[in-house]
């Protein structure tokens, strides 16, 4: 014999408290995941702003001299790109000329700041975990493919891995904890569209 189940119909709130459930108890764990958050997203914030600003760490600074010229002709702002010099020096591999073949172009410079931006601020502030997540994983998953194969590994490098991380970090809600993720998530409009989460 077999049961009819009726649907109960649920609310936002009683999502949050299904959703809260699946939040890790351990409070050491939210506190790791929630400072591995905020380094990722600087990391992804300090690459926009270096590029955008050309601040001398990974832009802006003479290769040969080791001088610092900030704010100067490398910078994004001053008409420099930030994808030039990688995607036409820094790439190998099988996929290397199709990297190559967009290296400078302004949609490429635009697309990659956005996402240096947009990832760095939603990770920082525990916001948009599933946009960023997915984002990060794109964009390390191609900055992977344009340096093939691995020096010193044959296929692992730290682009996987904080693919992965950005991956453990939604599984896990570390937005949730030194974030705004918990408040973000019980807006209306983040319940009615889930993809904000």
């Amino acid at each position: 014999m077999s049961t009819i189940a009726r649907h109960t119909p649920t609310t936002g709130q009683d999502v949050l408290a299904e959703e809260s459930a699946a939040v890790p108890k351990s409070q050491a764990f939210r506190y790791v995941a929630a400072a591995t958050r905020l380094s990722l997203g600087w990391i992804f914030a300090w690459a926009f702003l270096d590029k955008l600003l050309a601040l001398g760490f990974a832009t802006g600074r003479d290769p040969e001299t080791g001088a610092v010229d900030t704010f100067g002709p490398a910078a994004w702002i001053n008409e420099g790109s930030p994808t030039l010099g990688f995607l036409q020096f820094g790439t190998k591999g099988p996929l290397a000329d199709f990297y190559q073949s967009f290296a400078g172009a302004a949609w490429a410079n635009w697309l990659f700041m956005v996402a240096l931006a947009g990832i760095g601020a939603a990770l920082m502030l525990g916001i948009c975990m599933r946009i960023a997540t997915v984002s990060g994983v794109a964009l390390m998953l191609m900055m992977w493919s344009a340096a093939l194969w691995p020096e010193n590994n044959p296929f692992m490098d730290d682009h996987l891995i904080y693919a992965l991380v950005l991956v453990l970090l939604l599984l896990g809600k570390a937005g949730h904890t030194f974030g705004l993720g918990r408040a973000w998530e019980s807006l209306h409009l983040v319940q009615r569209f889930p993809v904000l989460k």
